[in-house]
C-alpha cells in the first residue's frame, strides 16, 4: 500500500538523508560557481547549513519529536548554522516551511504544498531585490507543481515528486533567466543546491528508508526576530527603556507597536511573534513607554536607564577608549561596567593571518576568521555581536557572500543596535574603518563608512580553474585573471604579475596610494617586484606591499 504521508520519524529521516544526499553532490554544487575561480563554495554553505539543521533536530528528546518540532529544529538549526548567501536563504526556506507546519503532528501531500508555499513566500520576502533563475525561481516552482499535485493527490510521495521534477526543470532554465549564468555556460549553483536537498527527500520517501537519530542535549528551538534599528535622535539620550510584553491571546502585531513607539521614542527594536514581543526604545518619558506595554499585555523584565547620565560621565572616556589611548579610571567607587564599555565596537571577518592582524591593529574589537570558501556562520557572527561589549556594533562582512549571514545575525541581536556595511573585501574594510566617527551611533556611522569603501578602487587576482566566457572576452583555464569587487573582468594574463599590472591599469586614475595584499600563491619578493613594476608605472602613486595571507587569491590591490 503507498504511504500517503508521514510522521516525526518520517520527516527526520528524510531530511537526514537530504543532507546526506546534498554532502555527497558539494563538489558537482561547488564546481557551478560563475566566475572561474578557486573558491567556488555555494556546496560548500549548503552542506554546512543543512548539516547544522540536521543536528538540531536530531536534539529534540524523542518522545517531544511531533512533525511541528521537528521542523521547528531545522528552521533554528539551519538560521543559526547558515553559512554564505545560498544558505541564508535556504534557511529563510525551512523558517517559512517550519510556520506552515505549526500544529501539525503528521506530514500529508498537501501539508508539504502548504509548507512550501510558505518557505516560498518567506525567502522572497527575506531578498530586497529578488532576482528570477536563482534558488528563488527553483522553490516557488517547486511549490506550484506541489500544490497542483496535492490538489490531485495528497499521497506525500507523488506531491515530492512533483516538487523534484519541478525544481529539476526550474535549475536546468536558470540559464535562460539569468545572462550570466548563459554566458558562463551553468545553471544557478543554489538551485541546484535546493534541488538536491528536494531529491534526497523523496529517494528516501520513496525507499522508505528510515534513520535512526542520535539522541542529544535538549536545546529548544526559537522563533526568529525581526528588528527595525533606528538612529538616536541628535543631542540627548533621554532613557532607555527595554521589557518583555506577553499576550497569550496572540494578539501583539509587531508592526502597529513599531509604529507607535517611533512617534514617541527612537532607536526603536521590536523582536518576537504575536504571543511575546522584547522592546527596545530610546525616550524620554519612560513612564509612557512602560504604560504603553502595560496596554498591550503582561509587562516583565522591566530596565529603565538615564542614558544622558551615562553618556555626560563616560564620554570621553569611551572615546580614549576607542582611540586606543588609556585613560586614569575613575575612583573605584564610581566604576562600573558599564564605564568600561566602549562607545561602537567593530566586528570584521577576514580571512589570512596577515589580514586579521591587519584589523586588529586598526582597533577592530572582534575579528571572525572566514571569508570566500570559509563563510562564517550566522550563529558565529551572532556569538561575536554579543560578546563584544558596545550597544552600538558595525559588522564588516568584507565579501558579497558574508553579507545575508550577517544581516540575519543583526536581526537576531536586539540588545545591540548593529549595523551591516557591506563590505565587499578587506580593502574596502578598511577603507571604511578609516570612515568610523566614534562620537556617533552605528546607523549614523553606516552611510559614511559604506562610502569610504566604495572611493576605493579594488581588484584581486587569482587563476581560472575552468575555461569561461565574461561577457565577450574568454578565459582559458589556469589564466591569471584581475577581477573587481563584483567579480567582473577587469584583464587577463599569462601571470599573476601582469595580471597585476594589466589591473590596475584599468583603474580610474587621480588614486596617490597602492596597497597590494599578497596570499597564496604568491611571497614577498614576488609581491615587491610586482610593487616595483607598479611604481614604475604609476610615478604619482606610492606603493605599500602587506602581508594578507588571504586563500585562492595571489594579490588584493587596493587604489586611494
Amino acid at each position: 500500500m503507498r504511504r500517503r504521508g508521514c510522521n516525526r520519524a518520517g520527516l527526520l529521516g528524510a531530511f537526514a538523508a537530504a543532507v546526506e544526499h546534498v554532502s555527497a553532490h558539494v563538489e558537482e554544487i561547488n564546481a557551478l560557481n560563475v566566475f572561474p575561480v578557486p573558491d567556488g563554495d555555494t556546496g560548500s554553505n549548503m552542506a554546512a547549513t543543512v548539516r547544522a539543521a540536521l543536528d538540531e533536530a536530531e536534539r529534540v528528546p524523542p518522545g517531544e519529536r511531533t512533525v511541528e518540532r521537528v521542523g521547528a529544529a531545522i528552521a533554528f538549526g539551519s538560521l543559526m548554522g547558515a553559512r554564505g548567501n545560498s544558505g541564508v536563504i535556504l534557511s529563510q526556506i525551512f523558517r517559512g516551511m517550519a510556520s506552515g507546519l505549526e500544529g501539525k503532528r503528521h506530514l500529508n501531500g498537501l501539508d508539504l504544498a502548504h509548507a512550501l508555499t510558505r518557505g516560498t513566500e518567506t525567502a522572497y520576502a527575506a531578498v530586497v531585490r529578488p532576482v528570477e533563475g536563482t534558488i528563488l525561481t527553483v522553490i516557488r516552482e517547486a511549490a506550484v507543481a506541489a500544490v497542483e499535485s496535492a490538489e490531485r493527490d495528497a499521497d506525500l510521495e507523488r506531491v515530492l515528486a512533483a516538487a523534484v521534477v519541478a525544481a529539476e526543470r526550474a535549475v536546468a532554465k536558470t540559464p535562460s533567466l539569468l545572462p550570466i549564468l548563459r554566458e558562463a555556460g551553468v545553471v544557478d549553483a543554489g538551485g541546484q543546491g535546493l534541488f538536491r536537498v528536494l531529491e534526497g527527500g523523496w529517494r528516501f520517501q520513496r525507499a522508505g528508508r528510515r534513520r535512526a537519530a542520535s539522541a542529544g542535549v535538549v536545546t529548544g528551538p526559537g522563533a526568529p526576530s525581526t528588528i527595525v534599528p533606528r538612529a538616536d535622535a541628535a543631542g540627548g539620550f533621554g532613557f532607555e527603556t527595554m521589557f518583555l510584553v506577553q499576550a497569550p491571546d496572540g494578539g501583539l502585531d509587531l508592526e502597529a507597536i513599531r509604529g507607535h513607539l517611533e512617534g514617541i521614542g527612537e532607536s526603536v527594536l521590536v523582536a518576537g511573534d504575536a504571543r511575546a514581543a522584547k522592546v527596545h526604545v530610546h525616550s524620554p518619558r519612560p513612564d509612557q513607554v512602560i504604560a504603553y506595554g502595560l496596554s498591550l499585555g503582561t509587562v516583565s523584565r522591566v530596565s529603565v536607564e538615564n542614558l544622558d547620565d551615562q553618556a555626560r560621565d563616560v564620554r570621553e572616556a569611551r572615546a580614549s577608549a576607542f582611540a586606543g589611548e588609556v585613560p586614569a579610571p575613575p575612583p573605584a567607587e564610581e566604576w562600573s561596567p558599564e564605564v568600561a564599555e566602549l562607545p561602537i565596537a567593530v566586528i570584521a571577518v577576514a580571512s589570512g593571518s596577515g589580514l586579521v592582524r591587519a584589523f586588529e591593529g586598526f582597533g577592530v574589537q572582534a575579528v571572525v576568521e572566514g571569508g570566500q570558501s570559509a563563510n562564517p556562520s550566522t550563529g558565529e557572527l551572532l556569538r561575536a555581536l554579543q560578546q563584544v561589549s558596545a550597544r552600538q556594533v558595525m559588522v564588516l562582512p568584507n565579501n558579497p557572500n558574508v553579507r545575508l549571514a550577517a544581516e540575519q545575525a543583526a536581526a537576531l541581536c536586539p540588545e545591540r543596535a548593529v549595523a551591516v556595511v557591506p563590505t565587499r573585501n578587506a580593502a574596502e574594510g578598511i577603507a571604511a574603518l578609516l570612515a568610523l566617527d566614534p562620537t556617533r551611533d552605528a546607523a549614523a556611522n553606516a552611510g559614511p563608512m559604506l562610502d569610504a569603501a566604495r572611493a576605493v578602487q579594488t581588484l584581486q587576482v587569482t587563476l581560472a580553474v575552468r575555461d569561461a566566457r565574461f561577457g565577450k572576452r574568454r578565459v582559458k583555464r589556469g589564466q591569471a585573471i584581475a577581477l573587481d569587487p563584483d567579480d567582473g573582468l577587469l584583464a587577463t594574463a599569462k601571470t599573476p604579475h601582469q595580471a597585476a599590472l594589466s589591473g590596475v591599469a584599468a583603474f580610474r586614475p587621480g588614486y596617490e596610494l597602492l596597497t597590494l595584499y599578497y596570499g597564496d600563491g604568491a611571497d614577498l619578493e614576488a609581491a615587491e617586484t610586482v610593487a616595483q613594476a607598479l611604481a614604475a608605472e604609476h610615478p604619482g602613486a606610492e606603493v605599500e606591499v602587506v602581508h594578507g595571507g588571504q586563500p585562492h587569491y595571489q594579490y588584493l590591490i587596493a587604489a586611494e
